[in-house]
């Protein structure tokens, strides 16, 4: 298949551009964040679960289906220190060619800092921002298959500094609607800066590679699924020769590999409410701070209402002791299909 060969070939030669980099040591790292409840639920990184909430197409573009067609999607998230994070999606099926386009916006607005000289002088204030934009088309291949492309500008503004870059993301799907198996894998943040801001010329796009099953019960409610990220890069630990060596009950070894894992779990009540629940290892370890409670690190839950043109959806992080993040979703359908 040709497409299969050039997502191949085009994988190959963004992990030949990519180093072994400390954690947080790339460009536009707000790329990373889940921009939509349901996905933020699951533990943060999904690539493989079909619904028809178009917002799991924001992290594989192949899970963009006629399923999602005229939905628009539109999600709020606020974070400690007065940080807003804003999305908004939508799709359309194009008959002729047969393919599902789509589009969508996230944007962080971190809210009005106070400028200062190196004295402590006040110079006035700023108002730093992140954003992406995005536009993915996705086409079946035979019974079973998806494939699906995202192009991305990247911006973010502090103030007089500036960068910009643009990306792509390559996904694939398998469903075996039979046997309620669902397999996705995704290579995204391929692409290059366009404007650097000072001091950053030797860090790379956040390019990741991922691999997910998803596998939906044959006689319960319930489905299941195992993401697997950082696929081209064994180690991903965050070795800062400041902090105390890293240590865990599975071994040097079994860390390395239990970092690459988020896991997640759906509960279907009837044919309108569905709960969701997710474990991301990398985000618990990374958030646990010493011999302090850690709480539910890493733990992320969700509830999603489905009606007729209409879901509304609410997930949970968990962050460090306490602290956790709130995401509201609402999604419209203007076809007139039923939206379940």
């Amino acid at each position: 298949m040709r497409f299969l060969h050039f997502l191949f070939s085009l994988t190959l030669f963004s992990i030949s551009l990519q180093a072994q980099r400390l954690g947080g040591r790339t460009l536009f790292p707000f790329t990373k964040v889940s921009g939509t409840p349901q996905l933020t639920a699951l533990g943060g990184i999904n690539v493989s679960q079909f619904t028809k909430d178009i917002g799991l197409s924001f992290q594989n573009p192949a899970l963009l289906t006629r399923a999602q067609e005229a939905q628009a999607q539109f999600v709020f998230d606020s974070y400690l220190g007065n940080i807003r994070q804003y999305q908004v999606m939508t799709g359309h099926y194009w008959s002729r060619p047969d393919i599902m386009i789509g589009g969508g916006l996230q944007f962080f607005d971190y809210g009005r800092i106070e400028q200062t000289d190196a004295s402590g002088n006040t110079l006035g204030s700023f108002r730093p921002v992140d954003y992406l934009v995005q536009v993915m088309v996705s086409r079946r291949y035979m019974e079973r298959w998806n494939y699906g492309f995202t192009l991305k500008f990247l911006h973010s503004s502090y103030g007089p500094y500036r960068a910009s870059g643009l990306a792509l993301d390559a996904g694939i799907v398998y469903k075996d609607t039979a046997r309620g198996l669902q397999v996705g894998w995704t290579a995204v943040n391929m692409g290059t800066a366009l404007r650097r801001f000072a001091g950053t010329e030797n860090r790379e796009m956040p390019f990741d590679m991922r691999l997910g099953v998803s596998k939906r019960l044959a006689n319960a409610p319930l489905q299941f699924s195992v993401t697997a990220h950082h696929l081209h890069q064994f180690n991903i630990l965050y070795d800062d020769s400041t902090l105390p060596a890293t240590s865990s009950a599975l071994g040097v070894f079994g860390e390395k590999v239990f970092r690459h894992f988020v896991f997640g779990a759906q509960f279907f009540i009837g044919e309108r409410i569905e709960l969701s629940a997710g474990y991301n290892y990398l985000r618990r370890k990374e958030l646990n701070a010493g011999s302090a409670g850690n709480g539910l690190n890493g733990f992320s839950l969700g509830i999603g209402l489905v009606i007729k043109k209409l879901q509304l959806r609410y997930a949970r992080t968990y962050l460090q002791g306490r602290q956790s993040n709130n995401q509201i979703g609402l999604s419209l359908f203007f076809n007139t299909k039923d939206s379940r």
